[in-house]
């Protein structure tokens, strides 16, 4: 059961960077994409009716979390108090921008609104990657399983660590790359006329510094984490994530060069998968190492909810998928194809 649950939290906050991914990486990069009012309405059409319904996953994988492995809950969000209120207060910015833009039509007024729904969404994208970064390196644990971290201490990795440093600030550097690119993908994909060519200038440009700093990242993952190919090494297998990152990369390439929108985008879409689970398979069963020592590591095991409560949940948790599933479904489907300016709605 503890294995199930920690495959469905790595499934579901999988998912949640794909489909959030993109609406992060619209604004990210729509002051570049979008040169005149209309394009930026245009690009906020583009994600209208489905931003707010994927942070849905963001909040489905915070209870997973809170049901299954209680202990991973409580340690990380009162160790990572300080970043976790950023987070927050910048997903409410982003919202805010998006939703109040169009309430007083006023050119200073949509550019306020405009300017903290980019800086919300590039800094939004840092944050969740510095926190992958954390998770890989490890905290300083307690044998009660707490920590604590300053945002940031000398810098280096090692006993001492605050939340930011070499390691972590290339990760998130990583996931903002990553997520502009997967924005610019997307936009490419929804647009027509001078926006689709920005955008994928964007995406190709992006794509370009992706690769670099993917060749980058693996092995300063490994120095950071070596213990991260022990699983590699026993199960060949695992293997496909990795290829799956690095042969996705490549198809993006193609696929922008034949100006192929909906196959860059699914491209990204694929990058995501493979640096996501391939992740969390290097970390299984850890959830959340420690640098005070492996013995003070949480692990699946002594970080999960009793047997009864996660047999319990299953059926909980199949009901709501089946309803978001199919919601989700509905809603993409009703939204595909191109945005205008001229059609009613977002």
């Amino acid at each position: 059961m503890e294995t199930f649950w920690f495959i469905i939290l790595a499934l579901m906050l999988t998912v949640y960077v794909v489909l959030d991914g993109f609406d992060l990486g619209a604004g990210i990069i729509h002051y570049f994409a979008a040169k005149t009012a209309a394009e930026r309405r245009l690009i906020f059409r583009a994600i209208g009716p489905v931003w707010d319904g994927n942070e849905v996953w963001l909040v489905a994988s915070a209870g997973i979390l809170f049901f299954s492995f209680p202990i991973l809950y409580a340690s990380s969000f009162s160790g990572f108090y300080l970043p976790l209120m950023m987070v927050l207060w910048l997903l409410m910015l982003r919202a805010i921008g998006i939703e109040l833009r169009g309430h007083i039509q006023h050119p200073l007024w949509h550019s306020l609104w405009d300017f903290v729904f980019a800086i919300a969404s590039g800094l939004l994208a840092i944050f969740f990657g510095a926190a992958l970064g954390n998770v890989i390196r490890g905290v300083p644990l307690n044998s009660e399983g707490y920590f604590f971290e300053p945002l940031w201490t000398n810098f280096r990795v090692g006993e001492q660590t605050g939340i930011l440093d070499w390691f972590t600030i290339m990760t998130g550097v990583v996931a903002f790359v990553t997520l502009a690119t997967h924005g610019a993908n997307y936009i490419a994909l929804k647009t027509e006329a001078d926006v689709q060519q920005r955008a994928r200038k964007i995406a190709i440009q992006m794509s370009r510094i992706l690769i670099l700093l993917t060749a980058l990242s693996v092995p300063a993952t490994l120095y950071v984490r070596p213990q991260m190919l022990d699983n590699y090494r026993a199960y060949i297998w695992g293997f496909l994530f990795p290829l799956l990152g690095f042969g996705s990369l490549a198809a993006m390439q193609y696929f922008h060069r034949k100006q192929h929108d909906k196959a860059a985008f699914l491209s990204s879409a694929a990058y995501i998968v493979g640096a996501m689970c391939g992740a969390a398979f290097g970390l299984y069963p850890t959830v959340l190492p420690a640098t005070t020592g492996e013995a003070y590591s949480l692990t699946i095991y002594n970080a999960a909810a009793q047997a009864y409560g996660l047999r319990i949940s299953i059926v909980w948790w199949a009901i709501g998928m089946t309803l978001a599933i199919a919601y989700f479904t509905y809603l993409y489907r009703s939204f595909r194809g191109k945005v205008t300016l001229e059609t009613d709605g977002h």
